[in-house]
């Protein structure tokens, strides 16, 4: 990259499944960030790596902004206030096919308190939108600041519009060489990465209480010696027996269908055959306890 090259952190922010995570992951290549239509599906700050001809973007995948209900909740909500005091740009999302509302009104009346960092209106979802709502959006989102520095329409799934995105978030970017090496795409660790590809099978079809309560840790990744297989020790954590029962299914159904989509998304990155050991543990109202918090990575 030339000496002229621009390098910097964006982040995306807006109310719960907005499509913050499936456009980071859209935007990087690659997937990174863990999605579902569960609220409260990113629970971590994930950098996904993207690099253009004109320099590197890093975008910052923080859990939405959201009425926290735990201390799980709010150190999200703080999670999402420390990202966005430090990052070059935000990216305020809408999806098309949805009216503003008074949530979206309120996160974007607060970037008023992050004046360094510059702002760009982002209309997600147009592939499944009509053009009058896309129209109608846009003219609503436009009115909600005066200081946009751009306002896009795109679609995550179609990549439509995503290159205009991406080059306009460069533009803002501080001049300055790359902060990661090139190849790289995500600083998170392959046990981080792991854990939510799990969490990710483990959320699909629950009902809307169980989410919140799931938490996983990786015990172990260890290679086999004289053979392709790598294997992975995990656990699921949930708060209550119940929940337990739930994960596990009849017969074991539900969790050995949780492995098997586990073990798809894991053995591209590890590079081979993946031997899974899942097993589901209760820590009773894990998201309220500072200590079982800490434990488990929050």
């Amino acid at each position: 990259m030339t000496v002229s090259s621009r390098s910097g952190f964006v982040t995306f922010v807006g109310r719960p499944n907005v499509g913050k995570s499936t456009l980071t992951n859209a935007l990087v290549g690659e997937k990174v960030a863990i999605t579902s239509d569960k609220p409260q599906t990113t629970r971590k700050a994930i950098r996904g790596i993207l690099n253009r001809p004109g320099g590197q973007l890093v975008i910052v995948d923080t859990p939405g902004i959201h009425k926290p209900r735990t201390l799980l909740g709010q150190r999200l909500n703080d999670l999402v206030e420390q990202v966005l005091g430090d990052v070059d740009a935000i990216g305020f999302l809408v999806p098309a096919t949805e009216k503003v509302g008074p949530g979206d009104r309120r996160i974007a009346a607060s970037l008023d308190g992050y004046g360094r960092a510059k702002k760009v209106a982002i209309v997600t979802k147009v592939d499944i939108a009509s053009r009058e709502e896309i129209t109608e959006r846009l003219m609503e989102v436009d009115a909600l600041r005066e200081d946009w520095d751009a306002v896009i329409p795109l679609s995550a799934v179609t990549d439509d519009q995503l290159d205009v995105l991406a080059d306009e978030l460069l533009k803002l970017m501080p001049k300055g060489p790359p902060l990661y090496p090139e190849g790289m795409v995500t600083d998170e660790s392959l046990e981080d990465r792991i854990a939510e590809i799990i969490r990710e099978a483990a959320l699909d079809g629950v009902r809307d209480e169980l989410p919140h309560s799931i938490a996983v840790t990786v015990e172990d990744i260890a290679a086999r010696e004289d053979s392709d297989l790598t294997d992975v020790y995990a656990n699921i954590v949930v708060e209550r027996d119940s929940q337990k029962a739930i994960i596990i299914g009849r017969g074991g159904s539900r969790l050995k269908d949780v492995g098997a989509r586990s073990r798809a998304g894991i053995e591209p990155l590890v590079g081979g055959r993946v031997f899974l050991s899942l097993r589901v543990r209760v820590a009773k109202e894990w998201q309220r306890d500072p200590k079982q918090l800490g434990r488990l990575g929050f």
